[in-house]
């Protein structure tokens, strides 16, 4: 049985351990806001860029030679999954379930005989992915030192992922990150973004463009990929601080419990040693 000074220290280190998990809770909640903030700002631009690439596409339907970031390859042999996490841990199942749904896809492609190269934007997501896929991993990107996530951050993983595709090393990418709904729950998403996937309408708007479609395209399409690669990163953020907030309030109930506990036994063990000193004086003083 641990004696009462080494309860008092283990009480005492829960008691510590509850403040900290409590500080990192009310620091994730002001970050949240920025991050919730930034995110739905994000989404009606990144929307409207997707339906007006539809429409180009629709308009092109068809036709011959359109733009590769649009058509492919015209293969699919080839996969790059671009691989979305945090640069740190202590945000619950946030890292887990993203690295989760891109194994899944990543086991499937390889069960159909497919090729899988990993692209990981993320610390956590590499750690998690090198011990099976250490060799499919082409390059990790680490955001560790950016304080505040912009657009050119987006920008250059999209022109990393154009320069692969540039020189043939993939046919698919597919962008995996979680959309933050609420503090309390995270969707892992899985996003193909060459070729691009559009949602099918049953009438589009027709237009006149000047330039030809085929030009507008060529301008579009790769910033196209960096608003998708942006509205993932930030989805991501205020995924991660939603995540984290709700772990860290997890963890100091949990803290507060075992506090709650580890008192109980040590004033149970107090008041039986107590207990055991009076019984020991008073046969004692009975002797005599």
């Amino acid at each position: 049985m641990a004696s009462l000074k080494d309860m008092r220290v283990r009480i005492a280190a829960t008691k510590a351990t509850q403040k900290i998990t409590k500080a990192m809770q009310m620091v994730a909640a002001a970050k949240l806001r920025r991050a919730q903030t930034a995110a739905e700002a994000a989404r009606p631009y990144a929307t409207r860029m997707e339906a007006v690439l539809a429409n180009l596409a629709t308009a092109l339907k068809g036709r011959e030679g359109g733009p590769p970031l649009m058509v492919g390859t015209g293969k699919d042999q080839v996969h790059l999954l671009v691989v979305c996490t945090a640069e740190r841990g202590l945000c619950g199942p946030f890292n887990s379930s993203i690295v989760r749904l891109a194994r899944e896809k990543a086991n499937a492609l390889a069960g159909q005989g497919k090729e899988v190269k990993i692209l990981c934007v993320g610390r956590k997501g590499h750690d998690q992915l090198r011990r099976q896929y250490a060799k499919q991993i082409v390059e990790t990107i680490e955001l560790r030192g950016v304080r505040v996530l912009g657009f050119e951050h987006a920008d250059m993983i999209a022109k990393k992922i154009v320069t692969l595709f540039d020189e043939g090393s993939f046919d698919v990418a597919t962008l995996f990150f979680s959309r933050f709904k609420s503090v309390i729950a995270q969707i892992p998403t899985a996003q193909q973004i060459i070729p691009p996937l559009f949602e099918k309408t049953e009438t589009a708007a027709s237009y006149e463009y000047e330039p030809e479609e085929e030009e507008i395209l060529g301008e579009l399409l790769p910033r196209n990929l960096s608003v998708q690669v942006f509205r993932a990163l930030l989805e991501n953020a205020a995924s991660e601080q939603g995540a984290r907030m709700s772990a860290m309030d997890n963890a100091t109930r949990n803290a507060g419990e075992m506090i709650r506990k580890q008192t109980l036994t040590y004033n149970r063990t107090r008041q039986a040693m107590i207990t055991k000193e009076l019984i020991e004086i008073i046969s004692g003083a009975e002797a005599l």
